[in-house]
């Protein structure tokens, strides 16, 4: 059985953060995007994927032009789609809404945006085309479903974690037998 070594990579901070960017192509500070190109200097990998924004992009495509490696843009990694939320502060949903969302984000989708089962599905898919030891940088919210797909997890256990800008999973990933993946924090 051979693994591979997946790095997952938050983009930097966004131009006006704090905002359900969801799919909106909304770039990074070109601080923060340097700060992601720091961030990978010290990390092995074959290849470089990335959603299709510019905040994930832009790092991408700098990351894998210095290491003279492959990038590959695959739009299912990018952020959940917030619908009608995208753009706002979580203070300008309204509150009751934004509650259930958090609690059931299934039953209770932002109004013309993507359920978290979704997001995961694509997600799913996204891993399942890595090959060979790859970093990805992609989005606080495809990043959780990574982890939520690899290691079974709830939508309430991965939102636990605390992913800043331009931070790193690193995991060591196997596929098994029914040719699903699972993983293994490294």
């Amino acid at each position: 059985m051979s693994g591979f070594t997946l790095h997952l990579m938050r983009h930097g901070a966004p131009q006006r953060p704090g905002l359900l960017l969801g799919h909106r192509d909304e770039p990074a500070l070109p601080s923060e995007t340097a700060k992601c190109v720091a961030r990978a200097e010290g990390l092995a990998f074959d290849s470089v994927v990335s959603s299709d924004l510019g905040r994930t992009l832009d790092p991408a495509r700098q990351v894998a032009a210095a290491r003279d490696v492959a990038h590959r843009v695959d739009a299912d990694w990018r952020e959940l789609d917030f619908g009608a939320w995208t753009g706002l502060a979580a203070a300008e949903v309204d509150p009751a809404a934004y509650a259930r969302f958090w609690d059931d984000p299934d039953a209770h989708a932002p109004p013309g945006g993507e359920t978290w089962s979704a997001l995961k599905t694509r997600v799913a898919l996204a891993l399942g085309r890595i090959e060979g030891d790859t970093l990805v940088v992609t989005h606080a919210g495809a990043m959780r479903a990574a982890l939520s797909v690899l290691f079974h997890m709830e939508h309430r256990q991965v939102w636990a974690f605390d992913l800043p800008y331009a931070s790193v999973l690193t995991l060591r990933v196997w596929p098994d037998e029914a040719a699903q993946i699972t993983g293994l924090i490294a």
